[in-house]
């Protein structure tokens, strides 16, 4: 799972640990374990299949760092973040649906959606856009929302980066056959798109329905930094979230986020927005 700069977030994964890998590619931590035995991941081990090809899994909700994740099939899924991406210290492990991770393939890690399904990235800074295979559980890091393989990032063009800001938008099932299909099945061609206005990257403390709430959130940040307070609609019900923001990097929206952390709001996030 990503994790970078303040804000490293110590997370369970399902392959092994990226320890001493250069600092913008993901960092994935195995769950504690006893030196003879390893101990399976939060959502349970990954199936055993005859070839390379996975199975078809949704999984129960599982909880990591005391989050509760709940996987579910969305078809109305849209989430604008941060993504970042992992390679070759994970080549050729299985996935949390039984596939074989391949760095050189165009897939994905979500905490909830289903496996395999197919999801639009788009790179919200190029405008470059790519159908992306998900077969694996993560990031668990509070500041991502996708991990990608090192394929998927060079085509969206942020593997330099490490990090991108992007919008992923549910696309369909993925067909079972013969695993993860390679590149030339999977992704488009990347191409220039109107570019967007860019977006601005925030740290979100908190959601309520209640403005007083909100209100005495937004005071506790001050040590953190200048917090405002934006409503939306969500639902019918009108929401206040108390944000901090627009940041200037992804690097500043990490150690805020590990700031906001520190105060004891333990579901604050990083989130892209206008």
């Amino acid at each position: 799972m990503k994790a970078r700069g303040a804000a490293t977030v110590i997370a369970c994964g399902l392959l092994a640990a990226c320890a001493g890998q250069p600092q913008h590619q993901a960092t994935r931590t195995t769950p504690p374990k006893p030196p003879t035995e390893v101990a399976p991941p939060p959502w349970g081990p990954p199936p055993v299949t005859k070839n390379r090809g996975g199975v078809y899994k949704v999984g129960n909700p599982y909880t990591i760092n005391g989050v509760l994740y709940v996987p579910r099939e969305d078809p109305n899924y849209v989430e604008t973040g941060i993504a970042s991406w992992y390679g070759d210290q994970f080549n050729g492990e299985r996935t949390a649906n039984g596939e074989y991770f391949d760095m050189n393939r165009v897939s994905a890690a979500h905490r909830t959606l289903p496996m395999p399904c197919m999801v639009r990235v788009t790179n919200l800074d190029n405008g470059k856009t790519i159908l992306v295979r998900v077969n694996d559980r993560g990031p668990f890091a509070r500041g991502r929302i996708i991990d990608l393989s090192a394929k998927a990032a060079e085509l969206l063009g942020f593997h330099d980066a490490g990090t991108a800001r992007v919008r992923v938008a549910y696309a369909g099932p993925a067909s079972l056959d013969e695993g993860a299909p390679p590149v030339a099945q999977v992704a488009q061609e990347p191409r220039r798109q109107v570019k967007e206005e860019p977006k601005g990257i925030y740290v979100q403390a908190g959601a309520f329905a209640n403005p007083d709430n909100a209100q005495r959130l937004k005071d506790r940040l001050a040590p953190v930094g200048h917090a405002f307070i934006h409503s939306a609609m969500v639902n019918g019900t009108n929401f206040y979230r108390v944000r901090i923001g627009p940041l200037p990097s992804v690097e500043d929206a990490d150690l805020t986020l590990a700031q906001v952390m520190g105060l004891g709001e333990a579901n604050a996030l990083i989130v892209v927005d206008k």
